[in-house]
């Protein structure tokens, strides 16, 4: 059986890049940015006034001038004017700095009347005060976002700065969510006593849409092996990634791995050393798809779609590995089996700045009401049995 750890490896050992196209801007948030983004300009691109003001050569300034005729007006967006000797410029924040002039004086310090401007007395300026230089936040070239980049609000508005209307991403994968089970039914429907209602599916679409992966279909399979294999057949030439939920243990109605079997997917490995989650299987089928059967108990679902199917989706899609989150433990934590234990948490924020993570334990895998409110789960080793309070952890938020 293997570790935790084992388990990542072997999926992402085996998992093919998605290719990629291109996209419109306004269609490219919260996708995988494949191409680099270079600064189409120095930024800014020309020295930019940062205050309503008058502008003015500081040296006429230095030498004791606090009078100065008023020559024009200059708004942003308007050509850069040149300043005259002995003149000022009423100017616009956002403006281009006039030629000649290297000096803003806001306008709550100057008094304009009859068509000149007097500064205050105690005034006391420097020189190029309120001047935003040309290429100072950088300049024309540079690299702004690096391939592998989620595009997030602000990078829109980088790559907008940078002319690009369209940009180029990773395709999204077709993934089918399929929920095995006679018990099952979905929301809305007759229900008997013995019969369960249908949440795993829409669980897991939710948590793989709020990730970015929006190409996400679920359906429901009853545990019939000839139709198991008829409609996972079916999935396999359509969709990219499979991810079965349920029929993966040691009973005589698991059906799942056998029929994959016989559908030509390869089994990478069944059994991981956690709690919970242990049954999990994986999978790639003959035309390279991925497949993730998981445990069908609710918790174990989620887990196991959130530690090990998001990371190969995001290592297809390009995305860079994000730095691990750590939090420690609010209270300890005893753990008696030797298997890694994902620990549901809800966050707190200690004075200090420091993230407590509070253990909400489960009644059991399949007590999923427990998880509402929580940030997600920690990683607790199989090495140890016993987490003191401020334990620290490896936090993987849903």
């Amino acid at each position: 059986m293997l570790t935790t750890a084992e388990a990542s490896a072997a999926i992402l050992a085996v998992i093919t890049g998605a290719k990629t196209e291109t996209v419109a801007l306004e269609k490219a948030h919260g996708r995988v940015l494949r191409q680099s983004v270079v600064a189409e300009r120095d930024q800014p691109p020309f020295d930019r006034v940062t205050m309503d003001g008058i502008a003015l050569s500081f040296a006429e300034f230095a030498g004791g001038t606090r009078r100065f005729p008023v020559q024009a007006l200059q708004a942003a967006g308007d050509p850069a004017l040149t300043l005259e000797a002995g003149n000022c410029i009423e100017i616009m924040t956002g403006a281009s700095l006039p030629a000649g002039a290297d000096c803003i004086v806001p306008v709550e310090r100057v008094g304009v009347q009859d068509g000149v401007a007097t500064i205050e007395n105690d005034y006391a300026a420097t020189a190029r005060q309120f001047v935003h230089a040309r290429g100072s936040d950088h300049v024309q070239g540079t690299e702004l976002l690096r391939p592998g980049t989620r595009i997030s609000p602000v990078d829109i508005a980088i790559i907008a700065s940078c002319g690009l209307r369209d940009v180029v991403v990773s395709q999204q994968p077709t993934i089918r969510v399929i929920s095995t089970g006679n018990e099952l039914v979905p929301a809305g429907a007759p229900i008997e006593p013995h019969q369960i209602r249908m949440s795993n599916g829409p669980a897991m679409v939710a948590l793989l849409e709020q990730h970015g992966f929006t190409n996400c279909s679920h359906h429901h399979i009853v545990d019939e092996p000839a139709l198991l294999r008829e409609r996972i057949a079916g999935h396999l030439d359509e969709a990219n990634v499979l991810i079965l939920s349920g029929g993966v243990s040691m009973g005589k109605a698991d059906y799942v791995p056998g029929v994959l079997k016989e559908l030509g997917v390869e089994v990478i490995f069944h059994k991981v050393s956690q709690r919970p989650g242990k049954p999990m299987w994986f999978g790639m089928g003959p035309g390279g798809q991925a497949v993730f059967a998981l445990p069908g108990n609710p918790v174990s679902s989620l887990v196991c779609c959130r530690q090990y199917v998001l990371p190969a989706l995001y290592r297809a899609s390009g995305l860079r590995d994000a730095p691990p989150e750590f939090a420690s433990l609010a209270q300890a934590v005893t753990f008696s089996p030797a298997l890694t234990f994902f620990l549901p948490v809800k966050l707190v924020s200690a004075v200090g700045g420091q993230t407590l993570a509070m253990p909400v334990h489960t009644n059991t895998s399949g007590d999923f009401a427990a998880l509402t409110g929580t940030a997600g789960y920690v990683e607790l080793a199989l090495e140890e049995s016993s987490f003191p309070a401020g334990t620290g952890a490896r936090l993987h938020r849903w």
